[in-house]
């Protein structure tokens, strides 16, 4: 599992600008960062995303949660979403 640090920075600040185009306690998929990204290849960056996602977590800006609950984006099955932190 790569480290936090090792995120794709295209992804990060992607993540960044999405969230912050929302309203406060307004979440995103990672699939969003990945589409906006990769184009018709975003796929191949969901994992990268969640990475990215994981990074920010790491460093206090977003929570990651799942059926409106917080979780660790590494160990968390299906689809999660993200937002800014509380």
């Amino acid at each position: 599992m790569p480290s936090s640090s090792a995120a794709d920075p295209r992804l990060v600040a992607s993540i960044r600008s999405l969230l912050a185009q929302r309203a406060e306690g307004a979440t995103i998929c990672p699939s969003e960062a990945a589409r906006e990204i990769g184009g018709d290849r975003w796929r191949t960056l969901m994992q990268p995303a969640r990475d990215a996602a994981r990074h920010l977590v790491d460093e206090g800006e977003v929570e990651v949660t799942q059926r409106g609950g917080v979780v660790d984006v590494t160990t968390a099955r299906g689809p999660v979403r993200i937002r800014r932190a509380r």
